[in-house]
């Protein structure tokens, strides 16, 4: 049994290679959209087809998912097929934007599905009505990855002569490094660790100290910061530096975030100087984090509430999602924490166990822009005259 639009979306990319259509792969900033994006990526090149551009929205610039934006940015390119990875599947407004520009939009995701599937040409997620997939908790990495399988055995292998000819062992090469990046992404996601995802980040972490890809490589050689860690231990601190959302202020060569430009670096000692940037990063994210975190438990000490709301224009929209997480494992309340902007907010959500975050801001939809994620994290976009009422919404419902 396949993931429902499995087979429908291999054959969309197979006939885009073939016919030489321009390929656009939209991905999550985060580590699992970005893995999903280089996995993709590297199976098309090796399949002697070509990716025109590649974009990565930022979210506090622009929200989740396909935005606006993004599509005016890429509608030079048009008409090209546009593949959106771990995200898409509520942007039902961008959806039309994006058809009415000339993309064809094929959506592979895992968040959960709103009331309703986007108008994409093709729609996978295991969520999704009429899936029988058993496994519901994979990662878009290995939705990825399960189509990147397909698509190799859907082609034809050139002739011998043909100097272009795929080995066997640079397929098996790439499978176990698309491996690499399919653990990293389920663990840095907190995919549960069973069944198929189970299997993934033990084949996956295996062959992590061997890799060949530099910028993973770069993380197994000497540095102070990995004194007196074990195994596991490294492997956090490799998704904490992956996960540090610093997005390069341009698309393209040199841009996208600081997880791309490292997991697609060609140098060992570019790959170095990057993650010891990051390093330095992580360390001034430690102390925000602190500091941000600090300042709310002051707030919500004055407060009695079932839940915890707060925001502020001062916080740094990239360390709201750990802030979140700390608060909410640390009161076992659901937590909504916001960077104010100039009209919006942009939120992010985490809820003790038991509680499904998107469901509880399923019945309040009438004040979020977008909202949407998984039941224990997710996020939300709106306006800020509708903050309170969204709370009071969130408080009634819970």
């Amino acid at each position: 049994m396949e993931i429902k639009n499995l087979k429908k979306a291999a054959n969309r990319i197979l006939k885009a290679t073939k016919d030489k259509e321009k390929i656009i792969l939209y991905g999550d900033a985060d580590l699992d959209g970005v893995a999903s994006v280089i996995i993709l990526k590297e199976t098309i090149k090796n399949l002697n087809g070509d990716v025109a551009s590649i974009y990565f929205p930022d979210r506090e610039v622009e929200g989740y998912g396909i935005s606006e934006t993004g599509l005016n940015y890429l509608k030079k390119f048009t008409p090209a097929l546009l593949i959106a990875l771990d995200c898409g599947i509520g942007n039902f407004k961008e959806m039309k934007i994006a058809k009415k520009l000339g993309f064809e939009v094929l959506v592979i995701d895992h968040h959960e599905v709103l009331d309703k599937l986007p108008e994409a040409k093709i729609v996978v997620d295991p969520k999704q009505k009429g899936d029988k997939y058993p496994f519901k908790e994979l990662a878009t990495t290995g939705i990825i990855f399960k189509l990147s399988e397909l698509l190799f055995k859907k082609t034809t292998p050139l002739p011998p002569s043909s100097r272009l000819r795929r080995s066997p062992s640079m397929t098996e090469n790439l499978k176990q490094n698309f491996l690499e990046l399919v653990a990293l992404a389920t663990i840095a996601d907190m995919m549960p660790k069973e069944e198929e995802n189970q299997i993934f980040i033990e084949e996956g972490l295996k062959s992590l100290e061997n890799s060949w890809r530099p910028g993973i490589k770069a993380f197994f050689t000497p540095h102070q910061y990995w004194w007196g860690v074990n195994f596991n231990q490294k492997v956090s601190k490799m998704i904490s530096i992956l996960n540090i959302r610093d997005v390069a202020p341009h698309q393209g060569p040199g841009g996208g975030p600081a997880s791309f430009r490292l997991l697609t670096s060609p140098d060992l000692e570019e790959s170095k100087k990057i993650i010891s940037r990051l390093i330095e990063k992580s360390e001034i994210r430690k102390q925000k984090i602190k500091e941000i975190t600090q300042e709310i438990e002051k707030r919500i000490q004055k407060r009695d509430s079932p839940i915890v709301f707060e925001g502020d224009y001062s916080w740094d929209f990239t360390l709201i999602s750990s802030v979140a997480s700390i608060i909410c494992q640390r009161y076992q309340k659901p937590t909504f924490i916001y960077k104010i902007l100039k009209d919006e907010s942009q939120g992010t959500v985490r809820v003790p166990k038991g509680i499904d975050s998107v469901a509880l801001m399923k019945k309040c939809s009438k004040y979020p822009i977008t909202y949407g994620g998984h039941p224990l994290a997710s996020g939300f976009r709106i306006k800020n005259e509708n903050l309170e009422k969204f709370e009071n919404c969130l408080i009634e419902n819970l």
